[in-house]
């Protein structure tokens, strides 16, 4: 019997198998464009390859505890293209977290499904239903990390590579993705899931990462994620601070998430004093220092008093090719871990797929 593989984090990956997930998003996402553009040329398409089918007949649970707008239309949108179905188990919908413990939520829905896509809150609860699920778990977002977000950003990056670069040619739908030069990214706000992910995955493909969050102890990062960046010897090229200006200097890439996370709202008051003067905007990173050419991203929904409309609406913004590329890049992950159980690629380097 295999082992039924999961991932919970970036961290649980390498380097190599983290660059294969980017690139196997951009393999899918031009794969799939052309069978998505208006029926005008139908002839055309008679020639086009399909993406991969690899959840044909199958079905994938979106076991959703905390409401979502890109996880879950990527999610259900990228199942199609795959062949498969989502089906959509909200907090509402099922027993999980009611009358049914996570252990045997687990054992249920993985044995009517052939995967399960959570986003819950603890990030105990996907633990306790990856360690008891018959099927593959993927991490939708938990109170830890945020893996499938981290991978849109980084696909975005590529995707861009040659904004960092002059020599770099803009990306071509058949060709691999153009590589990054080492970046400097820095994130400005809350330590919070988002955050963990790239603290453990830019690190290792090369890139520094620059971190400012408020002096109070709550904005720094749990113990168990702080000990796997400095397992990994991430911690190495992070360098952190309470000075977001601070953070911005040399900065390639500025990052900023909500300050105020599902389930924080009776501490809105205190956030925003305690965030005050963390808003990302020209003038704070112009007096950083950040690079002339710097790019901003937020994984969205976003508030004003997080990033300004200058900065938000401007060039610099990659926002919402950073959203579309949810998409393609939970393709990517549904069709190696729950399509093909080879989200490590060691399938793939032994000559199985």
């Amino acid at each position: 019997m295999s082992v039924v593989p999961r991932l919970m984090t970036l961290a649980d990956l390498s380097g190599p198998q983290i660059n294969r997930l980017v690139n196997h998003a951009h393999h899918l996402k031009h794969l799939s464009l052309p069978w998505l553009a208006p029926q005008q040329a139908t002839k055309k398409k008679n020639n086009l390859r399909m993406p991969s089918q690899s959840l044909f007949n199958k079905s994938i649970a979106l076991l959703f505890s905390k409401r979502s707008t890109r996880t879950r239309m990527a999610a259900e949108t990228a199942a199609v293209l795959l062949g498969g179905r989502a089906l959509f188990l909200g907090s509402s919908d099922i027993q999980f977290g009611v009358n049914e413990s996570p252990r045997d939520s687990a054992r249920v829905i993985g044995g009517m499904c052939e995967g399960i896509f959570a986003r819950v809150g603890a990030h105990e609860e996907i633990e306790e239903l990856a360690r008891y699920s018959p099927v593959p778990v993927l991490n939708a977002l938990s109170s830890f990390w945020h893996p499938t977000q981290v991978l849109a950003d980084l696909l975005t990056l590529h995707e861009h590579a040659h904004l960092f670069s002059p020599d770099t040619p803009a990306p071509s739908p058949t060709k691999p993705l153009p590589p990054l030069r080492p970046l400097t990214i820095a994130y400005v706000g809350d330590s919070a899931n988002v955050l963990h992910d790239m603290l453990v995955t830019y690190p290792r493909l090369g890139h520094k990462v620059r971190v400012a969050t408020p002096p109070q102890p709550q904005y720094n990062p749990p113990k168990p994620i702080w000990d796997r960046v400095v397992e990994l010897g991430c911690d190495k090229h992070i360098v952190w601070s309470n000075d977001p200006r601070e953070a911005v200097k040399g900065a390639d890439v500025v990052v900023t998430d909500t300050w105020i996370s599902m389930g924080q709202e009776a501490e809105k008051a205190q956030r925003l004093t305690d965030f005050a003067g963390y808003q990302i905007t020209e003038t704070l990173c112009r007096e950083g220092g950040a690079n002339p050419d710097w790019k901003f991203l937020h994984c969205l929904p976003r508030k004003q008093d997080e990033v300004d409309d200058e900065v938000f609406y401007s060039s610099r913004s990659l926002v919402f090719p950073e959203a579309d590329n949810r998409k393609w890049t939970i393709m990517a992950a549904f069709d190696l871990l729950f399509g093909k159980w080879d989200i490590t690629g060691e399938k793939t380097l032994k000559g199985g797929e």
